[in-house]
């Protein structure tokens, strides 16, 4: 396989055409055509204001289609032979149930939260998507269709190995017909890496699919309907009549809209806003077709095709939202899961990976990204700023964000900032799917920033970084970090660690322009990143608040509101919470726990998801366990340890390269080595098993 000399752009605007085909259909899912010509008219712009809903929301097509594909991180070693079973196994280590990514409607209902049920039952893929456990109807649901856009991202070229990923990832929770339109729409994806044609990808898509297929059928009839009718509104009452809701069962069958999709493509002629506007227009599944569709003319026209027309980027400024177990990347942007998708495909063509500007979280090295930057509007800021991109000004880059700053004067501030957790405006507003999440910044953490000021500014400008968390009432508090000056020309690093917050999440992180007189100019933010292990308390804060909590990611847990330790209470099976991030290596996690009626509870780190991480377990039988669990437990170390119920007890568990030791009560009582390395970094967690368990003290430090 051989990569795309413009690889990482060429992903991007994949990236981006997903997310903005979703944000385009979201608000009006389900509805039917009628209705929309009705209350909207033809759609060729985003319609959220004017249903008075958020445009960036949490959705399964999005999340799924950046969770699933983490099956080739975690199982690299596979490559192109990856399994349908270990994207399964993906799929139970990422989701917490009833809460991540997928509509969960019940067995029989929802075909991914009844392939979900299979899978954690003991059924493994592909048997948990087949028809012979599930049924027809149930199997050919729009599923498989929805998540296949990753698996084509890294095969750039090769529409065989995005059909054969595609079927993989498909068959977990689909089968037949709904396999058939997700190899379809890979293999076109992959090979609008490189023919802009829309014939031959269409050639290329059916020929991955058997001839006597019903997607094979619709897509053929398709194609003569265009060349004879010129309306689509005439063509789109054609798929009605064949291939409607009507002729097929359940709540969102694979082939109606599929059908849409090319309805859009075809009399779209490949233009981005036309064929959306046509997808949508249309009804029935708006959100996933819409996604599919944009994701597809994203590859082929670039993201030049993305900027013609309408401002679709700038809105969305990059920001998505991918809830899973692993809560540290739950928000995310449009860049950051580019370089994922792109280093997967290098993998898989015999390429290192790249990391632009070092690793930096913000790097702006896209044409036109921001990652979530965008300009603050408080009344002292209304108007006072404009953020764009722009190439160079950068040290090792290709490009930076662009701070454009004016009427500056005393008493004005221009301020531009980027989630690293969920605002309180996504707190209020978020509507449908649940948005668990865990803070990506955290005291004890060093922030490191490089600033430049336009050679042609006239007058110096006062730059500091800012953050803010939440408060003991759940506003917003502001904490300013070090500050310069700049002058025309000059440029400036910041190094910043993160002082304590008293518990309280930090969710946003920003710089600051002030001046001494009326200024205007430009500056140039190169990146701005963060590394480290945090040094900071996890638990309750005593002076109140309740957003310490929803930093946690609860899975199958519940928790006693009204009490100030944390008290986690585990009906059947194991529970867990987890909070932190994936980038943490070497650290030290301290808390101090009361087991009740339990069958045991530990503390873990390096944490990767719900079954990925390291532990220190108090075992039945009075045993003390350091475990490793890659799927399923392996015991590394243990000892004897004559643990009581009602009793409390300080544990610490150590991680620093290879080796870990834990401490109760400050003896040191394991110290082991994992020979394999199989966990280089993670997040923490708290683990119960039946019964209830009482936390407090949570802490995290550097070693």
């Amino acid at each position: 396989m051989t990569l795309p000399a413009d690889y990482p752009e060429r992903v991007y605007a994949g990236v981006l055409g997903k997310i903005i085909g979703v944000y385009l259909g979201r608000p009006f899912e389900g509805w039917q055509y009628e209705r929309i010509l009705k209350e909207l008219g033809e759609v060729y712009y985003y319609v959220h204001d004017r249903l008075n809903v958020p445009l960036v929301v949490t959705d399964d097509d999005i999340a799924g289609t950046f969770t699933f594909i983490r099956a080739l991180e975690d199982y690299a070693a596979a490559g192109r032979d990856l399994q349908p079973a270990q994207i399964g196994e993906t799929w139970l280590n990422y989701l917490v149930e009833k809460q991540s990514v997928l509509w969960w409607g019940g067995l029989g209902m929802s075909t991914e939260h009844t392939a979900y049920l299979r899978l954690k039952h003991g059924i493994p893929a592909p048997q948990s998507g087949s028809m012979a456990v599930n049924g027809k109807v149930v199997a050919e649901q729009i599923g498989a269709q929805i998540f296949i856009d990753g698996w084509a991202m890294v095969a750039p070229g090769n529409p065989e190995l995005a059909a054969e990923l595609a079927r993989k990832a498909g068959s977990v929770s689909h089968d037949g017909e709904a396999l058939y339109g997700a190899q379809v729409l890979a293999a076109m994806e992959a090979m609008a890496f490189v023919e802009s044609d829309i014939d031959k990808l269409l050639d290329t898509g059916l020929s991955f699919i058997p001839k006597d297929s019903v997607i094979y059928r619709l897509v053929q009839d398709l194609r003569n309907w265009h060349a004879a009718i010129p309306d689509w509104h005439a063509a789109r009452q054609r798929i009605v009549e064949n291939y409607g809701y009507d002729k097929y069962g359940h709540n969102c069958h694979i082939v109606p809209n599929h059908a849409l999709i090319h309805l859009g493509l075809l009399y779209g002629g490949g233009d981005f806003q036309k064929s959306l506007m046509i997808c949508n227009t249309c009804g029935w599944d708006t959100d996933c077709n819409s996604g599919n569709l944009g994701c597809l003319l994203g590859i082929r026209n670039g993201l030049k095709g993305l900027d013609c027309g309408p401002d679709w980027r700038g809105p969305v400024a990059d920001r998505l939202f991918i809830p899973t177990a692993d809560g540290g990347r739950a928000v995310s942007d449009a860049v950051k899961e580019t370089y994922h998708l792109v280093n997967m495909g290098r993998r898989l063509a015999g390429e290192p990976p790249i990391a632009p500007k070092q690793g930096a979280i913000f790097h702006f090295d896209l044409p036109g990204s921001v990652q979530g930057f965008m300009a603050e509007q408080s009344p002292e800021t209304a108007g006072t700023l404009h953020i764009g991109n722009a190439p160079g000004h950068s040290i090792e880059g290709q490009s930076s964000l662009v701070l454009r700053y004016r009427h500056l004067a005393p008493g004005r501030a221009a301020r531009a900032s980027s989630a690293t957790f969920l605002t309180p405006e996504v707190m209020a507003r978020m509507l449908g799917y649940p948005l668990n999440a865990s803070p990506r910044l955290y005291p004890g953490q060093v922030v490191r920033a490089r600033l430049a000021a336009d050679e042609t500014n006239a007058m110096p400008v006062q730059v500091r970084l800012f953050l803010r968390c939440y408060d003991k009432n759940d506003q917003a508090a502001r904490m300013d970090g070090p500050s310069t000056t700049l002058a025309a020309g000059q440029d400036h690093v910041f190094e910043w660690r993160i002082p304590s917050t008293g518990g309280y999440p930090i969710f946003e992180i920003g710089v600051e322009i002030t001046a001494n007189t009326y200024a205007e100019g430009c500056l140039f933010l190169d990146y701005l990143t963060w590394d480290g292990a945090p040094d900071a308390s996890l638990g309750r804060p005593e002076a109140g608040g309740t957003t310490w909590g929803k930093a946690w990611v609860w899975s199958n847990c519940e928790m006693n509101p009204w009490s100030r330790p944390i008290y986690l209470i585990q009906n059947e099976g194991q529970g867990m919470i987890l909070q932190g991030t994936r980038e943490w290596k070497d650290y030290r996690l301290e808390a101090r726990l009361e087991p009740f009626m339990l069958n045991g509870a530990g503390i873990a780190v390096r944490a990767q998801g719900l079954r990925r991480y390291y532990a220190l377990f108090f075992r039945p039988g009075g045993v003390l366990q350091l475990v490793k669990r890659l799927e399923k437990e392996s015991v590394l170390a243990q000892v004897p340890f004559d643990w009581k119920l009602e009793q409390d007890y300080s544990v610490t568990l150590q991680v620093q390269g290879s080796r870990l030791q834990a401490w109760v009560d400050g003896s040191l009582l394991l110290d082991t080595t994992d020979q394999e390395m199989s966990l280089d970094s993670g997040a923490i967690a708290i683990l119960v098993e039946e019964g209830l368990l009482k936390v407090k003290d949570v802490r995290i430090q550097p070693v």
